[in-house]
């Protein structure tokens, strides 16, 4: 083979291979930071990964937040009313974080099902709730008014 062809081919293959690469590299780091949302109702019924970040988001249950000894740590449940999720989070809370608030909280489950958060967001207005959280309220309504017919047609 020509030496010009030889170091042709040569440049060909490491440009190829610098391009797998890169590609790898930004496709593993995209993976790295993708974050889902899951509901209550989602993550009940165990579709959420356990060990891989991703966002909940719902309402604060009336009288269940619950705060540690130590101060920061706070313990609350959110639901989207049909499935309640534990979240356990250490720092402070947003201002407008109370029961009955809309919330989107950050973090993973760990292995007793309790979301630990890394974030929680409380929503800024009184008109505004995030499209995720509002679909979920909006499905978790809808199948409890099904479930509510269904049992008043039974009897």
């Amino acid at each position: 083979m020509n030496p010009i062809r030889k170091k042709r081919l040569y440049l060909i293959g490491m440009m190829v291979a610098g391009i797998g690469v890169a590609a790898w590299l930004a496709l593993n780091a995209f993976d790295e930071n993708l974050m889902f949302f899951f509901s209550p109702s989602e993550i009940a019924e165990g579709k959420a990964p356990t060990g891989h970040p991703f966002r909940v988001g719902g309402l604060v249950s009336n009288n269940s937040v619950k705060r540690k000894p130590d101060g920061l740590t706070t313990a609350f449940d959110v639901t989207d009313n049909a499935e309640t999720v534990t979240v356990e989070y250490t720092g402070i809370l947003p201002d407008l974080f109370r029961e009955g608030q809309g919330i989107v909280a950050l973090g993973q489950l760990n292995e007793s099902g309790i979301f630990v958060a890394s974030e929680v967001l409380a929503k800024h207005d009184e008109n505004y709730m995030p499209p995720e959280v509002a679909d979920s309220l909006k499905t978790a309504h809808d199948e409890g008014v099904n479930e509510m017919q269904q049992q008043v047609s039974v009897q």
